[in-house]
């Protein structure tokens, strides 16, 4: 536990330019804070108190502004930088040199069960605010914008935005594919439906030159 308290704030050093001091972080982060307590609960949660451990995580929350479940699984080294609104649900899974920013949420969607929240891999960025919603995997080094609704996989080295979340960027290149993430699907909808109508309109003209054409016979 120790071990993995000396990586969070030596990864908080690296990742924060304001921060003067090891000393410091350990005395004033509300994220190296939420984390201790986050790996607290999680031993109680391995050892089958799991209303202790629950207990422990919203006392946690309520000193720190940020609620971990007790069985996510997160590695020594990640820095929740000031922290305030950060959710993390139950079957996340966060790597080593994974930042997080304020109100960010890694969590499920729906009322499935099993794997239902996020696997954020090494080294990725998560902005204030985004939202990373399901059980896939964010990918190596990628960053999520700020604000962004993430509800898809997410390649390693991948730069996301947006609401629903686009890759714009890999390896720091452009990704000629937004035109195709932005169409309008009832403006698809609409066009379809043109379509059958016309060609009902001329099924209709059709059956009535034939039936005019009988007529005439007669």
């Amino acid at each position: 536990m120790f071990k993995r308290l000396r990586a969070d704030i030596r990864a908080a050093k690296q990742n924060d330019p304001a921060a003067r001091s090891k000393f410091e972080i350990w005395l004033t982060y509300s994220g190296v804070h939420a984390l201790s307590w986050y790996r607290w609960a999680h031993f109680l949660h391995k050892i089958k108190l799991k209303t202790l451990a629950r207990m422990t995580s919203q006392f946690a929350k309520w000193l720190t502004g940020i609620e971990i479940h007790p069985a996510a699984k997160i590695a020594g080294g990640v820095f929740i930088d000031h922290g305030v609104g950060v959710v993390i649900g139950e079957t996340a899974e966060i790597e080593e040199g994974v930042v997080i920013y304020q109100g960010v949420t890694l969590g499920g969607t729906g009322k499935q069960t099993g794997k239902r929240h996020p696997t954020i891999k090494k080294g990725a960025m998560i902005s204030a605010g985004a939202k990373v919603l399901g059980g896939f995997t964010v990918g190596e080094y990628a960053k999520i914008g700020a604000g962004a609704v993430v509800l898809k996989e997410v390649p390693a080295y991948a730069t996301v935005v947006g609401v629903p979340g686009n890759v714009v960027r890999v390896n720091g290149e452009k990704v000629n594919n937004l035109e195709q993430e932005k169409r309008d699907p009832i403006h698809e909808e609409i066009c379809n439906l043109r379509e059958k109508v016309f060609t009902l309109e001329q099924t209709i003209e059709k059956l009535l030159n034939e039936q005019n054409k009988d007529g005439e016979n007669k």
